[in-house]
Formats: structure tokens, C-alpha cells, sequence
């Protein structure tokens, strides 16, 4: 299966020489639904959204590093400035960044509870940045921890090893490079709380950077075979890079913490065992990421906590 864009119109565009493009989808786009995902926590150094509703997003492309605001007027016009070596190859990429890959109107709900959610998330695609070594970077650190510890590790990190980013916000950080990761001392990744099991897979994907990037630029199944040859990273972990990275619709994340619960609660009416989670997602497959993405953002779906927090493994003290 290809992961390339589909034969259809992509709306009305201009690039300016100063590195803006205005885009005109035929297609409604939020941009703030779509890229939601993509942000690690509320302080997350990569991605802010201003009171105006403008995100600032900030990626390590491979020409270099680039800081990028999107503006949104309505659902079918949008203006992306960028800033910095990658701008270019952005601003290229700004469709497929914003779902121009994704086909939500083949998508059947066949549930009251997606049905009302699909009206209200009006212009929610599935994103294709294209940045796969980060995106795996981010599941990584939230393998076996809750992700509030996971969204905290990832922005000490980058805030500690990120570089400044390009253009006017210097407060945003470009996430590290490959190489930067493997500088990473171990005591830096006790101070974090990040597991000696996630630190090796880190170090594993960050010294397979190149080839990574290469195997998974096309086909789909090619991609999740590269990843999940790695030590370290499961059906879970690449699901997660899928509906990232590579605009994958259909990248359910079996074996997630909450999926079970969200699942049971929202959608099934009973408690379902684990094993029952993905034949019951069967009913949407190319869509089984997008049915699960639509009641991540019902907040009625989602039951009441009934214990305390998982609390993040001790790691600040032996060796590793």
C-alpha cells in the first residue's frame, strides 16, 4: 500500500519567495484537530498554540531544521510561514503534513457515539510528517509509563538537548538530531526517569537513523517491517510512528493502555477483554486508528478514573 498523495485536487496555492505558502484545500482541514496528536503535552517545546489559534510547530527536516506558524481563516483556507534550512521542503510537504493523504469521507461510522463525534471533529485528517526517527523517538519513551511522565521526559530532553529554533521563537527547541540522542549520557537519562530498556531501543533507532528513514518512505507494510525488526519495537510502538509519521488511517495501537477502557466504555457497552479489543476494531479496518482518534477527543467516552495514576519505574540509581 502506498503512502503517497491520491488522485484527487488539492486546492488553491501560492508560495511566496519568503517562505509562505497560502493553501486553499478542496477539502476541509483543522489544522488544530489534525496536528493535536502530534503535540507532547501542553508544554511541549516543539508545539504552542497561540490564544489566536495559531500553531507553531518546530521539525528537524532532512535540509535542516525549520520553525513553521499556520494560520487558519476557515476550514478551506490556511497560510503556513516557516523559517530556517528546512522552510522549502515544509512548505513542499504542507498537503500531506495536513492530511492530503487521509480519506475520511470513505469512513463509516456505524456508531452513534462516531457519528456524533465525526459532525463535531469537522475537518480532522490523519497527518504525514514524514519524520519517522523522531516520531519513533516519542512512542519509545512511552512504552510501560503513563504518558504524563512520558510527555515530561520527552520536553526535558529536547529542551536540554534540542537546538534553538530558527526564526522568531526562540523559546521553541528543534528536537535532537540522531546524533544528539546518542550523546545523551546515562546519568542525564536517570535524571528523566526514562527505562534502561527505552534508552537502548532510543540508542538502537538513533544509530539506524539513515536506513530507517529510507525503508520507510514508501510502502506501508516495508515500513512496519523495518521498524518492528528492531529490538524493542512492537506492533504498538509502530502504530503510534503510523498515524504520525506516515498517514497511516488504519494504525490502531493494540496493546495500548487506555484502549481497552476507552474501547469498552464508548463503544462496546461491556467490558472487553484485551484479546477481544482488535476483531472488534475489524468493522472499520482502513479506518481503525481514525474511529479510535474520534473517541480519544469525546471527552464523554472516556470512563472515570477508578485508581491512582501509574506511578513511573524508579531508574535515578545502578548501573544500565
Amino acid at each position: 500500500m502506498s503512502v503517497g498523495l491520491p488522485a484527487l485536487s488539492l486546492g488553491r496555492e501560492a508560495v511566496t519567495a519568503d517562505g509562505r505558502r497560502e493553501w486553499s484545500p478542496d477539502f476541509p482541514v483543522s489544522a488544530r484537530l489534525t496536528l493535536g496528536a502530534l503535540r507532547m503535552g501542553a508544554r511541549d517545546p516543539c508545539h504552542q498554540v497561540d490564544p489566536d489559534g495559531s500553531i507553531w510547530r518546530v521539525a528537524g527536516m532532512r535540509s535542516g531544521p525549520v520553525t513553521y506558524r499556520i494560520r487558519q481563516r476557515d476550514l478551506r483556507n490556511l497560510t503556513v510561514d516557516a523559517w530556517g534550512d528546512g522552510t522549502a521542503e515544509l512548505l513542499d510537504g504542507v498537503p500531506d503534513l495536513l492530511g492530503a493523504g487521509d480519506d475520511p469521507e470513505t469512513f463509516v461510522a456505524d456508531h452513534p457515539v462516531l457519528e456524533a463525534a465525526e459532525k463535531r471533529l469537522v475537518g480532522l485528517r490523519v497527518p504525514r510528517t514524514g519524520l519517522v526517527v523522531e516520531a519513533l523517538i516519542g512512542a519509545v519513551l512511552h512504552q510501560k509509563i503513563s504518558g504524563r511522565d512520558a510527555v515530561q521526559s520527552w520536553q526535558r530532553l529536547v529542551r536540554r538537548f534540542g537546538a534553538p529554533a530558527p526564526g522568531p521563537r526562540p523559546d521553541l527547541r528543534v528536537p535532537p538530531t540522531p546524533q544528539s540522542w546518542l550523546d545523551v549520557r546515562p546519568w542525564d537519562w536517570r535524571r528523566v526517569g526514562v527505562e534502561p530498556s527505552a534508552v537502548d531501543t532510543i540508542r538502537l533507532v538513533a544509530s539506524r537513523a539513515r536506513s530507517l528513514e529510507r525503508e520507510t518512505g514508501g510502502d506501508l507494510a516495508r515500513a512496519y517491517r523495518a521498524m518492528t525488526s528492531l529490538r524493542g519495537i512492537g506492533r504498538w510502538t509502530a502504530a503510534e510512528v503510523g498515524h504520525r509519521a506516515l498517514g497511516d488511517a488504519d494504525a490502531l495501537s493494540v496493546g495500548d493502555y487506555h484502549l481497552v477502557a476507552l474501547t469498552s466504555h464508548a463503544l462496546a457497552g461491556r467490558e472487553l477483554a484485551e484479546d477481544e479489543v482488535e476483531p472488534f476494531y475489524e468493522r472499520w479496518r482502513p479506518h481503525r486508528y481514525r474511529a479510535m482518534r474520534l473517541i480519544e477527543l469525546t471527552p464523554s467516552a472516556w470512563p472515570a478514573r477508578r485508581g491512582p495514576r501509574m506511578e513511573r519505574p524508579e531508574h535515578r540509581y545502578g548501573d544500565y
